[in-house]
């Protein structure tokens, strides 16, 4: 089927990152901006349909959520591969709740966050991240295969995890049964028994630094070369961190949820401040049930 002939609710990924129940009742989702000719005025479509994009209170169908996150055209903006990284953050800051994502996240979020993995060729996501969220292997989302199938990838994106000491539970089915083999990025350092027990549960080791950790700007170059150009990070706060630093992160895309913690959670980047701070540009702001979804690009 047709991506665009699917509900919204199609792109709630289940598969990965184990979640709350969803909602039955969702409002509709609105585009605040870019403000279009079309958004200002309220304009139908033909035959009476709705514009995609439109400020009105409507689902959006996986099309427009595809259309709206689409990466840029290979070699566009002077750079290839790239690197978006997908957050969420409370009103005053929080990226969790308790140690996870979930508590503060919405189905609208899911919706974008399905999305954003089927528009990826690789998640590259923290080993303690992986650790405290559960992650399991991506799998072939039927609604999105033969979008992902034109533009050349896999039925599903690869998981990549960044880790220095390859202390993970090599058993678990993200590194023993995914449909695609799931990578591990680590440096030249890691402990030689831990990289042959990675891949001997079926991993790809990836060396990206010279020391125990990675490199970032190494580590994105690496998985280029393994084909893997458009990129999405999910965290954690360290590792996004790390990305700032190392000045190669070239998208944010951040939930900001209307929820308030207080408590000492983690920001949605830790790790050294940088030397001057890295302006981003406002690229799009959708709204649907007072979470806030923004799209920044760097200058």
């Amino acid at each position: 089927m047709p991506v665009g002939e699917l509900s919204p609710e199609g792109a709630v990924e289940e598969d990965t990152i184990p979640h709350g129940k969803r909602r039955g009742t969702l409002h509709g989702m609105r585009r605040l901006f870019p403000v279009i000719d079309e958004t200002a005025a309220r304009t139908p479509g033909a035959g009476g349909a709705s514009v995609p994009g439109a400020l009105e209170d409507r689902e959006w169908t996986l099309a427009e959520l595809a259309a709206a996150y689409a990466y840029p055209e290979r070699g566009s903006a002077g750079r290839e591969p790239w690197l978006r990284a997908n957050m969420v953050t409370t009103l005053d800051g929080a990226a969790q709740h308790e140690g996870r994502s979930q508590p503060i996240s919405s189905a609208a979020d899911m919706r974008i966050f399905g999305t954003l993995r089927a528009l990826a060729d690789v998640v590259v996501v923290g080993a303690e991240t992986v650790r405290r969220e559960g992650y399991r292997p991506a799998r072939a989302r039927a609604e999105f295969a033969e979008l992902r199938k034109a533009a050349g990838q896999e039925p599903a994106p690869a998981i990549a995890v960044v880790s220095a000491s390859l202390e993970l539970d090599f058993s678990l089915p993200l590194f023993t049964s995914p449909l695609v083999p799931t990578l591990v990025l680590t440096g030249a350092a890691a402990p030689p028994e831990r990289i042959a027990a990675a891949e001997e549960a079926g991993a790809r080791v990836v060396i990206a630094g010279d020391g125990a950790g990675i490199d970032p700007a190494r580590a994105v170059r690496a998985l280029a070369e393994l084909g893997h150009t458009r990129l999405l990070t999910e965290g954690g706060p360290r590792l996004l961190g790390q990305m700032v630093a190392a000045g190669v992160l070239d998208e944010l895309c951040l939930t900001v949820s209307p929820m308030l913690t207080a408590g000492d959670a983690q920001r949605i980047a830790g790790g050294p401040a940088v030397t001057v701070p890295r302006r981003f540009t406002l690229v799009s702001l959708l709204e649907e049930d007072g979470f806030l979804f923004s799209r920044y690009r760097r200058e």
